[in-house]
């Protein structure tokens, strides 16, 4: 099992790198999902992504204060947006619009929500 929780975290890892530059992809969640994997699996991986200078400080950022830089904010809020005007450019049918609206109206709120460090 503990094989699966470390390639499950590296795959987390790559998925997450992958949205630094591709705007609607999560990258915060996936690498908390990856320190979960890796704790789960690997203390040396664990230690590395947690002391990572790019992925280490959001994710202790979330563990100690439940906290999201105000940069990743509105990197968030942008890709929402674009996310939700190619929903619109695009012509998707209403009913799918009014139910990506609320999802994403929420995405925000807690997004927003959540403390600054």
């Amino acid at each position: 099992m503990r094989g699966l929780w470390f390639i499950f975290g590296w795959i987390c890892v790559a998925i997450g790198t992958a949205g630094i530059v591709l705007p609607l992809v999560p990258t915060v969640p996936l690498l908390l999902l990856a320190a979960i994997s890796f704790a789960n699996s690997s203390e040396a991986a664990h230690q590395w992504l947690v002391t990572h200078n790019l992925f280490g400080p959001p994710i202790q950022d979330w563990r100690q204060n439940g906290a999201i830089r105000r940069p990743a904010k509105i990197m968030a809020s942008v890709a929402i947006l674009a996310a939700f005007g190619i929903s619109l450019a695009l012509g998707v049918v209403w009913w799918a619009l009014l139910l990506q609206a609320i999802v994403l109206l929420c995405v925000s709120i807690f997004i927003w929500s959540r403390p600054e460090v």
